[in-house]
């Protein structure tokens, strides 16, 4: 299983190595390491979590042509693995994304742990560096108080209405410390969490002239 994994993390960094949104190889390769820790930790399977975490962004709409296109890229990667490990690796990667926050909870361990390793490279100091480069890669201003935060979004509204780099921190970044779903990813979260909040403290105060 080992030569399977490192023939997936090659044809990922292939892939990725150059994506310009924030969804890059090097993100890839920190959610794996987290995944793991995490795993090892919750006594997770190690295999499906380091997996998963490989595959996870191939069949993102913000990474590729489309879901479906993605997700056969995926099964054709996985076709080496057990069907078993392949229906639930393909179940982590198509119910763990955020998409707006109102999806239903992850079902397994395993999701659960590698939706943790993500969402931890969403907060911190480089959960903040990939917020500000996801908004230019899609044109967004850095922020406009005009533009107020939004509450209820559906996927669509989620991905594609107007918003601001600094409103991505209220309508998702804030949120994910409470959405943890394991210990281990709480006590990580906790720190980034407290991270972000002192980066918005410090931006508005600059941006109104007080600091």
């Amino acid at each position: 299983m080992n030569q399977v994994v490192n023939e997936i993390q090659s044809y990922v960094k292939q892939k990725l190595e150059r994506e310009g949104s924030g969804h890059d190889w090097y993100h890839i390769e920190r959610v794996v390491k987290q995944a793991r820790r995490i795993a090892k930790e919750e006594k997770a399977n190690l295999f499906i979590c380091e997996v998963a975490a490989l595959v996870h962004d191939l069949a993102d709409d913000k990474v590729a042509s489309s879901e479906k296109a993605g997700l056969e890229e995926v099964e054709q990667l996985l076709l080496p693995l057990h069907k078993a490990d392949r229906d639930h690796i393909l179940e982590i990667i198509t119910t763990m994304s955020f998409k707006g926050g109102n999806r239903p909870p992850v079902r397994t361990l395993e999701a659960k742990v590698v939706q943790d390793a993500d969402r931890l490279d969403a907060i911190g100091a480089i959960g903040i560096a990939r917020t500000f480069v996801y908004a230019g890669s899609k044109g967004d201003l850095i922020y406009d108080p005009s533009i107020q935060p939004r509450k209820h979004m559906s996927s669509s509204a989620y991905r594609h209405d107007q918003s601001t780099a600094i409103n991505h921190f209220y309508e998702k970044l804030l949120k994910l410390k409470d959405l943890m779903n394991t210990r281990t990813g709480l006590e990580i979260a906790e720190e980034r969490h407290a991270f972000l909040a002192s980066f918005l403290t410090q931006f508005h105060g600059e941006w109104e002239g007080s600091k």
